[in-house]
């Protein structure tokens, strides 16, 4: 995944002399997730990415190697500042309690999902447990990999912001409480658009307008991975 390590070397290229200007984040497969594995994952990733410490750094999903042992390892990179902070992805609640039962587990900074107009499912019980928690969510595909982009009711509150609907749907996540969204750029013009959001502030009205068209949940519902 990620060009088999490729994508941290290009994100190394680009962060070369500007380090201390970004927030680097990283991920280390489950099976990788070992005492010395995550270790070892972890000092190949700050290779490729020539420097030598990540912000966060993210256990990828849940695997057969123990909460515990992978969370050991998470201390001993943050003990020898090769880490500043830990995180999960695509945890749901019972993996969450999970972790937070575990010793450091209550360390957790993060928990990155698929979260997005059309994958609400979250805000039934997880996205509210970690709000309690006073835990970010980071959501990934805020746009549904373009999917959402071509609804009609995105598009008109679009229009009347002088904006794309994929501004709109980052907008949208970025309007909740505790979240933050890593939508995918490919060319320099489409991370400053991503960017542009930041800039955008739904209305109660737009809000309304796309809780209509996309409702929130009203069952607990599997945690939906892409």
């Amino acid at each position: 995944m990620y060009g088999d390590g490729g994508a941290e070397e290009v994100v190394g290229e680009a962060i070369d002399g500007r380090r201390d200007e970004v927030f680097l984040v990283s991920k280390v497969f489950p099976h990788n997730a070992s005492r010395r594995g995550a270790v070892e994952a972890c000092e190949r990733s700050l290779r490729r990415l020539n420097t030598d410490r990540l912000d966060l750094y993210l256990l990828h999903w849940r695997g057969g190697t123990p909460l515990s042992e992978t969370l050991e390892a998470f201390e001993e990179l943050r003990d020898s500042g090769k880490i500043r902070h830990f995180g999960v992805s695509n945890f749901d609640p019972d993996d969450m309690a999970e972790l937070r039962a575990q010793p450091g587990g209550g360390d957790c900074a993060v928990n990155q999902v698929l979260y997005n107009l059309t994958r609400r499912g979250i805000e039934f019980d997880l996205l509210p447990r970690c709000r309690e928690q006073q835990m970010p969510v980071m959501a990934y595909s805020p746009i549904e990999q373009g999917r959402v982009l071509g609804d009609p009711v995105l598009a008109r509150v679009a229009e009347r912001h002088g904006a794309t609907p994929a501004q709109i749907a980052i907008a949208w996540v970025l309007a909740g409480e505790g979240l933050c969204a890593i939508p995918k750029a490919a060319t320099r013009d489409h991370v400053e658009q991503n960017h542009a959001a930041l800039d955008i502030r739904l209305s109660p009205d737009d809000l309304a307008e796309l809780d209509a068209r996309f409702p929130a949940p009203n069952r607990a519902t599997p945690l939906e991975i892409l």
